[in-house]
């Protein structure tokens, strides 16, 4: 009796080892990134991470938005492997990832050129960049100051959990916003309201409005920018004016990361900055990294 409940136990150790062997395992944490962050650069990641999950089943990469402030706070509180912010991290940021453990990793994956854009009807093609930031911080209120017509401007600009609202505000404006700037929660809902506003001016993300081909997206109209008054103006809508420096609001598109990636993680920041990767940016309207960070991102050992 002894010897049967032996055979019997034995028979089902070797039921479960053969179970063990031809049942693949489960999703290991490592396989599930998460990326929290920039609306700026939401669309572009999720692109690029569909493209890395076809070429590696095995891993699941899940893209959310909700601003470069949202995702630097995941990253500071370990609730996110990546945050994308299309702004710097700032001190107070740097201080409390210290303070949590976290040393932020930042790497440039594309390059933005913010778009200054109008309704198409309106007839004011170019901006100097103290024309742009008058307006947006309140000194210029009408159109017709600025070569345009008679009409009170109606400005529209993002929430300040923004990278982008904290970007242009340090870099164009230089003071507070004008206490009459609609914040919206996203690139898409600027380029929609001046779509509907033949007063209004926003300001967004290139990959928004302009296509792969340089075309500008159909009811708004991007302006020229000029340094200054004696200065050409620059389209973001071609690449060589944002490569070159001569468009003036370019800005590197950033992610952060908690310590220096490895694994699949490494694997995913190498594949977005391949050729292939890079090819992606395009695709959807933004552009390659620009040969200063590609050193950056050669020093940091991550290509």
């Amino acid at each position: 009796m002894e010897r049967k409940r032996s055979r019997v136990f034995l028979a089902g150790v070797g039921f479960c080892l053969a179970l063990c062997v031809l049942t693949p395992p489960p999703l290991q944490a490592a396989d599930m990134i998460q990326v929290k962050g920039s609306d700026s650069e939401v669309n572009l990641v999720q692109s690029l991470a569909e493209a890395f999950m076809k070429k590696n089943p095995g891993v699941n990469i899940a893209v959310t938005g909700g601003g470069s402030g949202t995702g630097i706070a995941a990253l500071i509180n370990k609730k996110t492997d990546i945050a994308n912010s299309s702004r710097d991290m700032n001190s107070k940021e740097e201080e409390a990832a210290r303070k949590a453990g976290v040393t932020p990793f930042r790497v440039v994956f594309a390059t933005d050129g913010i778009s200054a854009i109008v309704h198409p009807e309106n007839p004011v093609s170019k901006l100097t960049l103290e024309q742009l930031g008058k307006i947006f911080k309140g000194d210029i209120t009408n159109w017709k100051e600025v070569g345009g017509r008679d009409m009170k401007i109606s400005l529209y600009g993002r929430q300040s959990n923004s990278g982008t609202f904290v970007f242009f505000r340090e870099f164009v404006v230089k003071a507070d916003y004008s206490p009459h700037k609609k914040a919206m929660n996203g690139n898409a809902q600027i380029v929609e309201g001046i779509q509907r506003d033949k007063a209004g001016i926003g300001y967004v993300a290139v990959g928004y409005v302009v296509s792969e081909k340089g075309e500008v997206k159909p009811g708004v109209k991007v302006l020229n920018i000029a340094k200054n008054a004696q200065a050409e103006a620059f389209s973001p809508a071609k690449i060589e004016n944002v490569m070159s420096g001569d468009y003036p609001i370019s800005r590197p598109l950033n992610q952060y990361l908690a310590g220096k990636p490895s694994g699949k993680l490494l694997e995913f920041i190498k594949f977005e900055l391949s050729p292939e990767g890079q090819e992606i940016v395009r695709q959807k309207g933004f552009f390659p990294v620009q040969p200063k960070w590609v050193e950056f991102n050669q020093k940091q050992g991550v290509m």
